[in-house]
């Protein structure tokens, strides 16, 4: 007796030979690949829908809630065109509503002070103008509220929140001080650009309240909301620390020129705000680090330069 004799005829196999009632085989296709991810994202890695069996296939990596942001890096470099350019235009605007007073160039640079402060007052402005075009950018551009897309979210931990923030505070002051000590074992051979800043009254008061009041809210919203979730996405979380932090020190070493050992410790500083930053979640904790840090710094240099008799509210 041959084998086959036992076996159905094809036309058997055919879907129409089901009896009525009978529970219709499962589909055991492969469906083509989906691709996860968010409509702001690239697309993840493309993974099966469903595989043999009907088993689930595991879900694809996604990135973290902080990281998830529309812009790129054609973003980035459009912000650093604007933030060059607007150097220049900002100073050259100021100079010509000074020219309606019967200032000139002339005689601004022949009175450094006088000079200092015009680019003071000009890098505020700059800072200002560019904190309005990112907001400009979230609400018109990308339909989003402004200050939580850019990284300002609440701070992690629920009724400890408060505990968190002074820590925070108190992390800036030990920091400051820290970076004091460290930058007295290898002082500068000469005197740092900033000097120059602090020895007018008036421009010394304007660097001041700028330092503790603007320098923080632009440069956090700048370098840790809105640089590293580029750099830390294309490159990984511990790159993104150590380059936006490198980057935020290189930017201030015009103000250190001359000081290495000092533009050195700068990096690091930057380096500690943008690993809070990523370990919190949130600019707003890189924030307090970095205006309390800023407030022992600013007033510990002019105390050192000018002495308390210039500074009355210093006594």
């Amino acid at each position: 007796m041959n084998v086959d004799d036992n076996l159905p005829a094809p036309d058997e196999f055919a879907p129409n030979t089901l009896a009525p009632g009978d529970p219709a085989p499962k589909d055991t296709t492969l469906r083509p690949l989906e691709l996860v991810g968010g409509p702001d994202l690239p697309p993840a890695v493309g993974v099966p829908a469903q595989v043999s069996g009907g088993l689930p296939a595991p879900p694809a990596k996604q990135l973290p809630d902080d990281l998830r942001v529309p812009w790129d890096w054609l973003d980035l470099f459009i912000l650093v065109m604007l933030a060059l350019g607007g150097t220049f235009v900002f100073l050259i605007l100021i100079l010509m509503v000074l020219s309606l007073f019967g200032i000139k160039l002339a005689q601004l640079q022949k009175n450094p002070d006088e000079w200092t402060f015009v680019a003071v007052f000009s890098q505020i402005l700059l800072d200002l103008a560019l904190l309005g075009y990112l907001a400009a950018q979230m609400r018109l551009r990308f339909r989003m509220p402004f200050w939580r897309t850019i990284g300002w979210r609440r701070l992690p931990g629920g009724a400890a929140r408060g505990t968190l923030a002074f820590a925070l505070i108190c992390g800036g002051v030990f920091l400051a001080a820290l970076v004091s000590a460290g930058s007295a074992l290898f002082p500068p051979k000469g005197p740092l650009p900033i000097e120059k800043i602090l020895l007018a009254r008036p421009t010394a008061l304007l660097f001041m309240v700028t330092a503790v009041l603007v320098a923080p809210v632009v440069e956090e919203t700048i370098f840790r909301g809105y640089l590293y979730p580029v750099v830390a996405r294309a490159f990984g979380v511990g790159a993104g620390i150590v380059i936006t932090g490198a980057l935020f020190g290189l930017l201030h070493s015009i103000q250190l020129w001359g000081g290495w050992w000092q533009i050195w410790l700068l990096i690091m500083v930057g380096i500690i705000f943008t690993w809070v930053r990523a370990a919190t979640k949130t600019v707003a904790a890189s924030w307090l680090l970095h205006i309390s840090y800023n407030s022992v710094q600013v007033l510990a240099l002019l105390i050192a330069m000018r002495g308390p008799r210039h500074f009355p509210f210093l006594h």
